[in-house]
């Protein structure tokens, strides 16, 4: 999808690797529909790493997110989601809109 959100590279890298670890602490986030769009595939990808149960998965994870993430990622959430295929995430539109700017609101969540 590979949308901008009018930054630059790096600030762009940053600010996603910030919501996906935000999503992985917390289970559970409430953002825009496009900042939930963008972030299911790579939450989604990096579990599909943590499910290998590997040395190199978990460092691929650690050089990805911070170290609290990474660790929650690879030993409680992947193996939550052993049996399963893929679809870890759920994006759940909301009624509301955010009141400065009008945005549609979304909540991003784990799949019990």
């Amino acid at each position: 999808m590979n949308r901008k959100f009018h930054r630059m590279r790096g600030q762009r890298r940053a600010f996603l690797k910030g919501l996906a670890n935000n999503l992985i602490m917390r289970e559970k986030i409430e953002t825009t529909i496009p900042r939930a769009k963008e972030i299911r595939p790579i939450v989604e990808r990096m579990i599909t790493i943590a499910k290998k149960q590997q040395l190199a998965a978990f460092r691929s994870l650690l050089s990805k997110l911070p170290k609290q993430a990474a660790e929650k990622l690879y030993f409680d959430i992947a193996l939550r989601y052993k049996a399963r295929t893929g679809g870890y995430l759920r994006i759940t539109k909301e009624s509301k809109a955010r009141k400065r700017d009008g945005a549609v609101l979304s909540i991003i969540e784990f799949v019990k």
